[in-house]
């Protein structure tokens, strides 16, 4: 690349939590210009607003269940792009998400096909469903309900993960697929229905934090700056490795655990209120990651409560006052 730019990156899905930190971070670290898309759907232009000033970013507003064409060459592209809570993916928008599961997925392998572009795509711990075996290590096939209310967004990101490997198999296309479990921190939208955003969202608000099911179902909470190591260590890993890796924290708490841990830091008045849980809501969630620690030489260093006091004070900071 010219004018001391290494490398030209798309991010889909770019201006929403994780696509964010993913643009600050590699055209902050690295020398790369960065093409930001997104249809901003639960992303925000807001998270990347800093960088919209700065010449090797460019941010271009676009659904990628429609295709998209670039003259200059792109070097890698990033997948992100996808409802990734519940209550963004069901309902009315549960076609609009299978769509950009599998159209999405398909229109960015022809681009980076076009291009001979690295491409890495952002699937989920979902593909597992409601795990009969844990850990859940890359080799489990999941037990996913085809036709509950997650399927659109569960079955959508099983199918893409397919299409990425008949992508390689077929035109030897360089492709990595990661599966990302729970991640929190800094520029989660505050009523993305999420549990991280749920709980200190309630607590700053002094509501009463709202438990579905008993609580003793379990998540691992991974803080972005350590997915964001990983993304980028596993876009950077050798062609021959494509995946699918885990990408997640192991630590396993209940959301009890977690609820009494966000009413310790903000407001230890509050109390948890029980509602049922809703259909096909997974029980347990924890990744087996030896392989991102083999291959990648990655796990995760910021622990629950440390990454916790930066999302509060974030969510203090930048989002309490926008708060209904």
């Amino acid at each position: 690349m010219s004018n001391g730019i290494r490398k030209r990156i798309i991010i889909t899905g770019g201006t929403g939590f994780i696509g964010s930190n993913l643009c600050k971070r590699l055209i902050q670290d690295e020398q790369n210009e960065i093409i930001c898309i997104d249809n901003n759907y639960t992303g925000s232009l807001s998270n990347v607003f800093e960088l919209l000033e700065n010449p090797r970013f460019r941010f271009i507003e676009h659904d990628i269940i429609n295709p998209i064409f670039f003259e200059e060459k792109i070097d890698e592209i990033y997948n992100l792009a996808c409802p990734a809570s519940p209550p963004a993916y069901q309902g009315e928008k549960a076609i609009f998400t299978t769509k950009t599961c599998v159209l999405g997925a398909l229109n960015m392998l022809e681009l980076a096909r076009k291009h001979n572009a690295k491409i890495l795509q952002s699937s989920t711990s979902e593909v597992y469903g409601e795990p009969q075996q844990t850990p859940q290590n890359e080799n489990y096939r999941g037990n996913v309900n085809p036709i509950g209310i997650r399927a659109c967004y569960d079955e959508g990101k099983r199918c893409a993960e397919s299409l990425f490997f008949d992508y390689n198999r077929l035109y030897n296309l360089k492709i990595k697929v990661v599966r990302i479990f729970n991640t929190y921190g800094p520029l989660m939208d505050p009523k993305d229905g999420r549990v991280v955003s749920n709980f200190i969202c309630q607590a700053l608000k002094g509501e009463d934090l709202t438990i579905y099911g008993d609580g003793t179902q379990t998540r691992s909470f991974c803080y972005i700056d350590d997915l964001i190591d990983v993304l980028i260590k596993m876009m950077n890993s050798e062609d021959s490795f494509l995946g699918p890796v885990n990408t997640g924290n192991p630590d396993e708490f209940t959301i009890k655990q977690l609820a009494e841990l966000v009413i310790s830091k903000v407001n230890p008045t509050l109390k948890v209120v029980y509602k049922p849980l809703p259909s096909d809501d997974p029980t347990q969630r924890c990744p087996d990651i030896n392989l991102a620690k083999t291959k990648l030489n990655w796990e995760p260093k910021v622990k629950l409560s440390d990454g916790l006091d930066k999302t509060i004070e974030y969510f203090v900071g930048k989002i309490m006052g926008n708060l209904e």
